[in-house]
């Protein structure tokens, strides 16, 4: 695990600001890092945070959600029902670039003498602004201003304000506004960066070969340009407009040229000391998976004609507007921790970022900050993502919802074609076919069905919204609890009662693969089936229009609901009596200890230095596996439990997936290990923003920025749902004076103040709320306070727990855990075998 036990930021570079993320340095090395850091989007149109001027950066990049390419999967050994169709998302034409020349020499910032520089990500603003002043070659000064945004208010539209002033004297000024399709097109002034193939890394997206941008439309007129495209597999269309503004009082020229992959509009301007050049980029993208350029092009019309009559102030309102809602919906303060109160509205405002108008989409690992994983959607999205949306924007949950729900029938296919019942959703996907082309860590995920019937039991729970199941989303819940009846089987023994097991598949943990009895997938199944009976049983009592239509629609019957409570009573969950813990699957506990705390750094994560073979004969774990379970299940387990299994699993976890740190802090925040639970927090809260991982460059961690939400109110504060019923038991860390976040609770947004020796409520939007603290029923009305007094922050436990704790215990067939270290490795640049030091 890579803790962030201090500060990881340079603040003389990024200094405090708890509304904004601010650059006073501009820094070469690290401009994939930032490109994610600054990039700006609004969950359906990303734009990175590259340079303005465009020429040097790691990856320029504008990303569509859902827009992608596809291409055939080549499995080196073909076998029935493999993934066949690859689907990657597509680098947009790119509307970022505007190049600036005074007298003919060119704007490069990665090599000019900046006088002044600051770039800032507002939070509130929701905009990317830079300020700089530049000194030419000929000792000219310049300053130079931009402001970017894209719209929460018109999921189509994006601004660039660009404005250059001669400060000390006249020039000759060009400004070259561009569209580049970067991902087939040449950029004359690309780096070399882009062109270096990289080290294996499977969290990359993948590269094209071919042309994958079909050249469709190319119009200019007045200032206004469209380009339009088809993906040469996939079909899918897009068109980007953009529509140009100029405002000075100095003598200008325009000229503007278009062709398959490049336009330009290129202002000639005799710049006067201390007359400003503004040039505004109003840009808009549409897509479609069958609707042809030419409409897109109108569309983008439309879009630039209504953008372009409100004008930028407006347009900037109206952000502002937006977010001055989603912040009193969605703010979490923390008194004493002004660098931490900076990080976590910083990872708040991703999560904005990502899922405010995905609109009907999904929301994908990078979201659309990057092309990490290929644009893919996960399971990370409803066990991380979703509980945040549910509680603070349930418009965007029940969108969110609806895309999964419109897969049902791929994912019914995907069932069929792997022999079982109901439906199977994929584990990584962008149209709803499965991509994954190892199906170990892939396909065998079978527990993607039981997330997605958690997160749509969760969003019922939290708003009361079962209009929603009646409308059509308890399909979900009936096909994949068919899924799970017809996968488990039932065994019986001569001392035992009939129990019910699931075999062959492959929990969280992707460090365990295709095993018996995963602990998550049980329990998680079990959950599924339960649910997925109630929410027929109540529908038939609550709506029986509805319960009719569901019958006829999927030939439900009550002999097959009972068989779905049945299972789910008599569901088997693996508890070793011997070492007193849940086993996280049949066969694990039989194998030896990989020793982590003596694994050298440099061959972490493991992934990138171990076959998974050698990975999957010990007992090590990528991420939580049973301790997500004892979180998401909690009420199923007891405080004994947690504490033995967080125990025991903890040494055995490499943190080397990012969904691991919020899951292993909220659950060590609950046992009792208060300490541990920060330093787990706060390697979530800055593993992008300090690039814990090393691959920051490639997209936000979106996942783990909504576990930051979860590790906030779940684990400090303290949260839990189980059941539709709303409890709170907070852990408030020691050096935290006050933690205050909001939750929306069945159409009451309640106000939550945690303090060391209390616990406050105060409605601030709706009339009442029903929770209950540490048993306590609480019942909070609109205008009336409620101030609950705490006995603590829960048990107290000092330290961690260590391999040495695990080591040494016996198995129930009495041998002995043993730790060791896979050590022996081939140098494949010569021909000998070398052994590390450890």
């Amino acid at each position: 695990m890579r803790f962030a036990d201090t500060d990881p930021l340079d603040r003389n570079r990024f200094p405090i600001d708890e509304w904004a993320l601010v650059e006073t340095e501009f820094g070469l090395d690290d401009m994939g890092r930032t490109e994610t850091l600054f990039a700006v989007g609004n969950g359906y149109l990303g734009l990175r945070g590259n340079i303005e001027e465009g020429r040097d950066g790691h990856l320029h990049g504008t990303f569509v959600n859902g827009f992608h390419e596809t291409w055939p999967i080549r499995h080196a050994e073909e076998a029935f029902g493999f993934a066949r169709v690859g689907q990657t998302i597509v680098n947009a034409p790119d509307a970022k670039v505007i190049r600036l020349y005074v007298d003919d020499e060119p704007l490069v910032i990665t090599i000019a003498e900046l006088i002044d520089y600051e770039r800032r990500l507002d939070f509130r603003q929701g905009a990317l602004s830079r300020a700089i002043v530049w000194r030419t070659p000929s000792g000219k000064h310049v300053r130079i201003t931009s402001r970017r945004m894209v719209s929460f208010t018109d999921r189509h539209l994006a601004v660039l304000d660009y404005e250059v002033e001669m400060l000390d004297d006249d020039a000759a000024v060009t400004i070259s506004s561009q569209i580049l399709n970067r991902q087939d097109g040449r950029d004359e002034y690309r780096s070399g960066v882009q062109e270096v193939p990289s080290a294996f890394d499977p969290r990359k997206a993948e590269m094209f070969a071919d042309r994958v941008l079909q050249p469709r439309v190319q119009r200019h007129e007045d200032g206004r340009y469209m380009l339009g495209y088809q993906c040469t597999n996939s079909g899918m269309t897009i068109a980007v407009g953009v529509e140009h503004a100029i405002s000075t009082d100095n003598s200008f020229t325009e000229t503007g040229t278009i062709g398959d992959d490049l336009a330009k509009h290129i202002y000639r301007v005799r710049a006067e000391q201390g007359k400003p050049i503004r040039v505004t980029k109003f840009i808009s993208y549409h897509t479609a998976r069958k609707v042809p350029s030419r409409e897109l092009v109108d569309r983008c019309d439309r879009t630039l004609d209504r953008g372009a009559e409100q004008g930028v102030a407006e347009l900037f309102e109206h952000q502002r507007a937006w977010l001055d809602d989603f912040w009193e919906r969605s703010d979490v303060a923390i008194d004493g921790e002004p660098e931490v109160q900076q990080a976590v509205r910083w990872n708040l405002f991703q999560l904005a970022q990502a899922t405010a108008r995905t609109d009907g989409d999904g929301v994908a690992a990078k979201g659309v900050s990057g092309s990490g994983y290929g644009g893919h959607y996960f399971w990370d999205t409803e066990i991380y993502v979703m509980p945040f949306l549910s509680f603070t924007a349930p418009i965007v949950a029940r969108n969110v919802l609806r895309f999964r729900q419109r897969m049902l029938d791929n994912a019914r296919a995907r069932a069929l074609e792997l022999n079982q019942r109901g439906a199977l959703f994929p584990w990584r996907t962008i149209n709803g076919l499965e991509s994954s082309a190892y199906y170990a860590a892939g396909t065998a995920q079978y527990h993607i069905d039981a997330d997605i019937a958690f997160a749509l039991c969760q969003y019922v729970a939290a708003t009361g919204d079962t209009d929603f199941l009646g409308r059509g989303a308890i399909d979900v819940l009936v096909e994949t609890a068919r899924m799970w009846e017809d996968l488990g089987f039932w065994r019986s023994g001569a001392t035992t009662d009939d129990v019910f097991h699931i075999h062959g598949v492959t929990g969280p943990d992707e460090y365990t693969t295709v095993v018996n009895d995963n602990l998550y997938t049980n329990v998680m199944a079990r959950a599924n089936l339960a649910s997925a009976a109630s929410a027929v049983d109540s529908l038939q009592l609550r709506d029986p229009v509805a319960y009719a239509k569901l019958v006829a629609r999927l030939g439900v019957t009550a002999g097959e609901v009972g068989e779905w409570r049945r299972a789910a009573a008599h569901m088997h969950i693996p508890f070793d009596e011997q070492l007193g813990v849940h086993p996280q699957d049949s066969a694990f506990l039989e194998k030896e200890l990989w020793d982590l705390e003596n694994t050298p750094e440099s061959s972490r994560p493991l992934l990138l230095h171990y076959h998974p073979l050698v990975i999957y004969r010990f007992q090590v774990l990528k991420q939580a596996d049973v301790v997500l379970a004892l979180y998401l299940q909690g009420d199923r387990f007891s405080a004994e439990q947690k504490l033995a299994d967080f125990e025991y699993y903890d040494p055995l976890t490499t943190g080397d997936s990012t969904l691991s740190a919020v899951v292993q802090s909220i659950i060590a925040a609950e046992v009792g290990y208060h300490d541990l639970a920060v330093r787990y927090f706060r390697s979530a809260l800055y593993v992008d923003l300090a690039d814990l991982h090393h691959n920051a460059a490639d997209g936000v961690h979106v996942a783990s920025t909504g576990g930051v939400w979860g590790a906030l109110v779940m684990g400090f504060g303290g949260f839990r749902d189980h059941g539709g019923r709303f409890t709170f038991d907070p852990r408030l860390p020691d050096e935290w004076r006050r933690l205050e976040f909001r939750i929306a609770l069945r159409g009451t947004r309640l106000r939550v103040t945690v303090e060391a020796d209390s616990i406050a409520f105060h409605v601030e939007q709706g009339e009442f709320a029903e929770v209950s603290v540490r048993g306590e029923k609480i019942f909070v009305q609109a205008g009336t306070d409620v101030s609950v007094p705490l006995d603590g922050q829960g048990p107290r436990l000092t330290g961690a727990p260590r391999m040495k704790d695990v080591t040494g215990s016996r198995r129930s067939d009495g041998t002995l855990l043993t730790a060791s270290i896979p050590t022996l490795s081939l140098d494949l640049d010569s021909d000998e075998t070398a052994i590390p030091v450890d």
